[in-house]
């Protein structure tokens, strides 16, 4: 079971690292102390870092990470810096190509040869979206959500972080907006 004090929606883990930035509407930062920073990725099941250094690395990139959700969101390119963050933590990767068959096709696939630092890991998990032109990141229609996910289904037309957080909500209003209004009886 996820660590309650996180909310992960089970998306892409960049985004999940994202999400860890105070939300609208008074949300707090779930990232405050290198501690929290701890149990945030034990609770990924990612190795937590072994000094509080890194934890300023990983606010620093967090912050870099959420200018690219945004700009990826609104359709705009993304930031250089994003780009030059995810490329700096992927060079620290070791490791070799392999042939693989995936759905009865040939792919080359990178296979590190140590796992991957909590960092490289979130690096690698937004250069695989940003490699895929078939997902798409959004920003919750809620607006007292604010969280982003990332959407890969069929029509693209998921709105909702999660059915069970914000769309169960978001389906009621829309019931509620689109009732006839009741007749009133002339008496």
């Amino acid at each position: 079971m996820p660590d309650p004090e996180f909310l992960l929606l089970g998306d892409a883990l960049w985004l999940e690292f994202v999400n860890t930035v105070a939300r609208p509407g008074g949300g707090r930062d779930a990232l405050p102390d290198p501690a929290a920073y701890h149990r945030w990725t034990k609770s990924v099941r990612l190795e937590p870092p072994a000094d509080a250094a890194a934890f300023q690395d990983a606010l620093r990139l967090r912050t870099k990470l959420l200018h690219l959700a945004r700009a990826l969101d609104s359709g705009r390119n993304p930031p250089p810096a994003a780009i030059e963050a995810i490329n700096t933590r992927l060079v620290t990767l070791e490791g070799r190509r392999q042939l693989v068959r995936i759905g009865g096709t040939w792919r080359l696939r990178f296979a590190p040869s140590r796992s991957p630092a909590t960092l490289e890991a979130v690096a690698l998990s937004g250069a695989e979206t940003l490699a895929n032109p078939l997902t798409m990141v959004r920003h919750c229609a809620n607006p007292d959500c604010g969280l982003f996910f990332a959407d890969d289904s069929p029509n693209q037309g998921r709105r909702w972080c999660s059915r069970s957080r914000c769309g169960q909500r978001g389906r009621i209003e829309r019931r509620r907006i689109t009732r006839p209004a009741p007749l009133l009886s002339e008496g």
